[in-house]
């Protein structure tokens, strides 16, 4: 069996292929050498000719759970080394210890694995002498880091300025001003290298000092006026411990690391295009000092996927997870890798929907309802089916013991994917009792309703065809019973089954073998198309989560872990990864959009 995505070998082109094509064709990249560790001055000059032409990286910082912003950069990153031959790292820019966790590292890496993206390459020269594992922490390149540091101060191109945080926001300017200098902007190197030791031997404050690249205090872009490259964070750290007391910024580190790891194209999202300058200027610099080689790295920058009704920003996840207005990062709900897995999304359907979502240099909204498409469209031709009553109330057949005999239950079969003969049959039983969906049962006719009401003919699917007879309500008007009578002969599969037409088919499990289960219905965890703007209570969905106290047919009694299903007529179902003492199911999407209606 196989899956629309399956069958998409053609590939949509877009700018980032055309450059890499153009790159290669050009032979930007050819002669550079690899062997030795990153960050080795023998590195570059005693290597090999490096095999794959094409290096590139995801780089996310172990500071929360991937999104599915992140699947977007995963698959592109992954899927285009893939395409041209090339490697992609999975690196960690673990530069703030503070907020970063081994929990985090672990969670991250099982998801990239879990998408399919294995970091391990048996033949690859880049790693000769070391585990064949393509997996990097910007925290094992915190020698080099502080020794291009001292390398930048030395040529004057880096100061330590121990003016106030609140001073250097003052003075930095805004897109009308221009900033203006640090009285500490004019100290000599050996000033500087003198106090900036002094930061790294802990002999300043937290917050006394911050080392800044001399570069234009003028420039019309804001990421030029003397950026901050190390700022001093007592803070254990997951990988290096008590080792450092300075640690570097993200735009200090992030370069260097591409740099180390000779990546050739830096794809990063649109957010960072005006840091390109300082990422060219850094790795120029280091590379007229001859701590790097050339060519090196260049930055590329696409639109970050938006998705209605999701927030992406880990900051706000965080206070979601904390606050309790979800079950854990991966509750099923959230836009996390690990909250949509549980959900019962699959790794074929996120690359399918980031396919379809395109890579461009223009931002804009994707339509939630195209995630569930994806889902639906890759889960649709392999999903066993199933009938479920998520909501049940009892039919009784009234003349079934004069009909059947007492006590009897009919087999009844249906295949357990209409279109895969191959998967074979499932069965159950039909007898006197069954449940059915309370919404299948009506005292009067609506218009086009063509279910259950006192007179109506409908099938139960697979078995026989029922006349209803009426229904029954307690006291406060709550259906607590259907009853209706068996039409003879009409059996599915029997000859004379098709003798009388009817317009309505309703699914059914009967009282004899049904299974008990808890069924979680999920929907948009936000309201709001574009939340965020506000407080984030304000734009919550209130009814993203109800719970059904469910019958499903016996085949479900015990499925295989994180199996996905088609529950007949409702959608898509998996079963939840967190098993209490019964069967609990996730809907990951219904049979089609209903969001709003």
């Amino acid at each position: 069996m196989t899956s629309p995505a399956d069958h998409d070998t053609a590939k949509p082109s877009n700018f980032l292929r055309h450059v890499i094509e153009n790159d290669l064709e050009q032979g930007h990249y050819a002669g550079r050498q690899w062997g030795g560790s990153p960050g080795d001055a023998a590195h570059h000059a005693q290597g090999m000719q490096d095999p794959a032409r094409v290096r590139l990286r995801f780089p996310p910082e172990p500071n929360g759970y991937l999104h599915i912003g992140h699947a977007k950069s995963i698959w592109l990153n992954f899927e285009l080394a893939r395409e041209y031959g090339g490697v992609c790292h999975l690196r960690f820019d673990d530069t703030n210890p503070e907020k970063e966790e081994q929990e985090y590292v672990d969670a991250i890496r099982d998801a990239v694995k879990w998408l399919g993206y294995d970091t391990v390459l048996a033949d690859d020269p880049a790693r000769l002498g070391a585990p064949n594992e393509h997996v990097y922490f910007a925290s094992n390149y915190f020698d080099f880091m502080y020794r291009a540091a001292e390398y930048l101060i030395g040529a004057g191109l880096a100061y330590v300025d121990e003016q106030s945080a609140e001073e250097i926001r003052a003075t930095r300017g805004d897109f009308n001003t221009p900033g203006t200098d640090s009285p500490f902007r004019s100290r000599t190197p050996e000033q500087n290298l003198e106090r900036f030791r002094a930061m790294r031997d802990g002999q300043l404050a937290d917050g006394a000092a911050v080392l800044r690249a001399k570069i234009d205090m003028g420039s019309r872009n804001i990421n030029m006026r003397d950026p901050a490259l190390y700022r001093i964070r007592r803070a254990t750290h997951h990988n290096t411990g008590d080792t450092w007391c300075i640690y570097p910024m993200y735009t200090f580190a992030h370069p260097i690391e591409d740099a180390l790891e000779q990546i050739t194209h830096s794809i990063c999202t649109l957010e960072f295009e005006d840091q390109r300058p300082f990422y060219d200027w850094l790795l120029d610099r280091l590379a007229e000092g001859g701590l790097i080689a050339t060519p090196h790295p260049r930055q590329y920058e696409f639109a970050r996927l938006n998705v209605t009704h999701v927030i992406t920003s880990k900051r706000k996840l965080r206070q979601l997870v904390e606050e309790g207005h979800v079950d854990g990062w991966d509750d099923p709900r959230m836009p996390t890798l690990a909250g949509l897995r549980r959900r019962g999304y699959t790794p074929e359907a996120l690359k399918l929907f980031c396919e379809r979502s395109g890579v461009t240099k223009s931002g804009g909204w994707i339509d939630y309802a195209s995630l569930e498409a994806a889902l639906r469209d890759t889960l649709d031709p392999i999903a066993p089916r199933a009938m479920a009553v998520l909501d049940p109330v009892k039919l009784v057949i009234t003349n079934w013991d004069e009909l059947m005999g007492a006590g009897f239950l009919d087999e009844c079969t249906a295949p357990v994917h209409p279109h895969h003969p191959e998967m074979g049959k499932r069965s159950f039983k039909l007898g006197r009792e069954v449940w059915i969906e309370r919404t299948d049962y009506e005292d009067v006719q609506p218009k086009g309703f063509f279910r259950l009401f006192p007179g109506n003919k409908v099938r139960l699917k697979y078995g026989h065809v029922i006349e209803c007879t009426g229904g029954t309500r307690d006291a406060d008007g709550k259906l607590v019973e259907v009853q209706a009578r068996l039409v003879p002969d009409t059996k599915s599969g029997t000859p004379g089954a098709d003798a009388i037409k009817v317009k309505g088919n309703i699914t059914w499990v009967a009282a004899a073998d049904a299974v008990p289960a808890e069924v979680r219905l999920y929907e948009r965890l936000f309201a709001a198309p574009q939340p965020g703007g506000g407080e984030l209570e304000e734009d919550l969905n209130a009814t993203s989560l109800i719970t059904a106290s469910a019958y499903v047919e016996p085949a479900l009694a015990k499925p295989a872990g994180g199996a996905a299903f088609q529950f007949e007529r409702h959608g898509y179902f998996v079963l939840d990864t967190h098993q209490g003492n019964g069967l609990v199911f996730n809907r990951a999407a219904g049979m089609k959009d209903s969001w709003g209606k």
